[in-house]
């Protein structure tokens, strides 16, 4: 008898994460709305200021109409979102699964942390202009290289450059104690000493989100061996966008702190809320498109490896999560200058070399006033404003003429 190799199932998808909460927002449109209804037939909705003409609008439209046929209109509607926001669920669930990109080989490892040489995916004989890229630590990095015709670092490998992309990975027993410091001082302090090999000098850097901040600290710890420094939606001043976030985030922090201690780090579903929180009907509404529109294959193909993307998260260590969530964002320490790294503090103005900072227009992760607000604080820093969102400009369909191509200009700048 033939013994044939059965390849286990593929996991199911989780997303979109963390799924209770985006049906309980659907869920509770439906019942405001029909909640709702009574306050409207009385003329008592608590309109804002800002809606009030509007809001006198819609009652003169719909000031002749029966009552009761609206009240099962407006149930009627808040009933087809929740379904076809359901549809759309089950088609992102049941799509084919395509394989990613085959990854370049690790080059360095430290711990959960690999560097990835994409080099090796330019063509024979092109080594290119090195340059470490480090993401944010709470997402994979393949947010670089997400498809083959997405990719940032596939591109830069085609144009002159030789990326080396930074995996934090998942952090495992040693990872879960890791402060900042640590993350800085020991994994991305390898990696960086890795490239330098290669590149036998000063080494170009860019840091994306999260990871811009990180590099940011790096450069200014090596400050004679970063050739050049970019930082692409990198938040700073983590107030400047205003305070309603900031003032939640200090009302949950006794809870997200007790969580932290018990479990060692901030879990993936947490995290997710938290960025849900920031445009709470953004998930539900891209989904119900899905479930409402045959996109095609290909988009609905470009649609699915971003979600698997998004999906896909890594929780963070307890003390990382602890420094930024109650020292970046409730504190402010990086904009106040109390951000420290080994005991001293990130000051954006002791760096140095040729600076880039890239901030997205349509950025509600990064608002655009919060990276602006670095640029201004390093001497002669380059400052662009992307047409895009903060993941549209690193993986969206105008990224190549936005970011990618330009920021290979930018890389092959001589050194001054």
């Amino acid at each position: 008898m033939d013994e044939t190799t059965v390849q286990p199932p593929a996991p199911p998808r989780l997303g979109p994460r963390p799924l209770p909460l985006h049906m309980a927002m659907e869920t509770l449109v439906w019942w405001n709305s029909l909640a709702s209804l009574p306050l409207w037939r009385g003329g008592s909705v608590p309109w804002r200021p800002e809606l009030r003409d509007a809001a006198d609008a819609l009652a003169r439209a719909a000031a002749n109409v029966d009552p009761d046929a609206f009240a099962r209109a407006v149930d009627a509607e808040a009933r087809r979102r929740l379904v076809r926001f359901a549809d759309g669920v089950l088609a992102y669930r049941r799509h084919p699964r395509k394989p990613r990109p085959e990854p370049p080989p690790a080059v360095w490892s430290d711990g959960a942390a690999r560097l990835l040489d994409y080099g090796a995916t330019a063509p024979e004989g092109e080594a290119g202009l090195p340059v470490l890229l480090v993401p944010s630590l709470v997402n994979r990095g393949y947010i670089l290289d997400l498809t083959e015709r997405r990719s940032l670092v596939r591109f830069l490998a085609r144009n002159g450059i030789r990326p080396f992309l930074l995996e934090w990975g998942a952090p495992g027993p040693r990872e879960r104690s890791f402060s900042l410091t640590d993350y800085i001082a020991g994994p991305l302090q390898g990696a960086f000493d890795a490239v330098a090999r290669t590149a036998g000098g000063p080494v170009n850097v860019a840091g994306y989100c999260m990871g811009g901040l990180l590099v940011l600290a790096l450069a200014q710890r090596n400050p004679d061996r970063v050739r050049s420094l970019a930082l692409l939606a990198t938040p700073w001043d983590f107030h400047a966008a205003g305070g309603a976030e900031i003032r939640m985030l200090e009302a949950m922090k006794p809870g997200l702190a007790a969580m932290i201690e018990v479990m060692g780090v901030l879990p993936v579903d947490a995290i997710q809320a938290m960025f849900a929180g920031l445009a709470p009907f953004s998930t539900p509404t891209k989904f119900r498109r899905l479930g409402e529109v045959n996109p095609g294959p290909e988009k609905a193909g470009e649609f699915v490896a971003l979600e698997d993307w998004l999906n896909d998260g890594v929780p963070l260590a307890g003390p990382v999560a602890t420094e930024c969530l109650f020292g970046w964002y409730v504190e402010n320490t990086p904009a106040r200058g109390t951000w420290m790294v080994e005991g001293r503090p990130v000051l954006p103005e002791d760096v140095a070399v040729p600076t880039l900072v890239a901030a997205p227009e349509r950025d509600y992760i990064v608002p655009p006033v919060s990276a602006v607000a670095l640029a201004g604080r390093i001497k002669n820093a380059e400052r662009w404003m992307l047409k895009a969102g903060h993941i549209g400009m690193v993986a969206g369909s105008g990224a190549e003429r936005l970011l990618y191509r330009p920021l290979a200009d930018w890389l092959r700048r001589p050194a001054p």
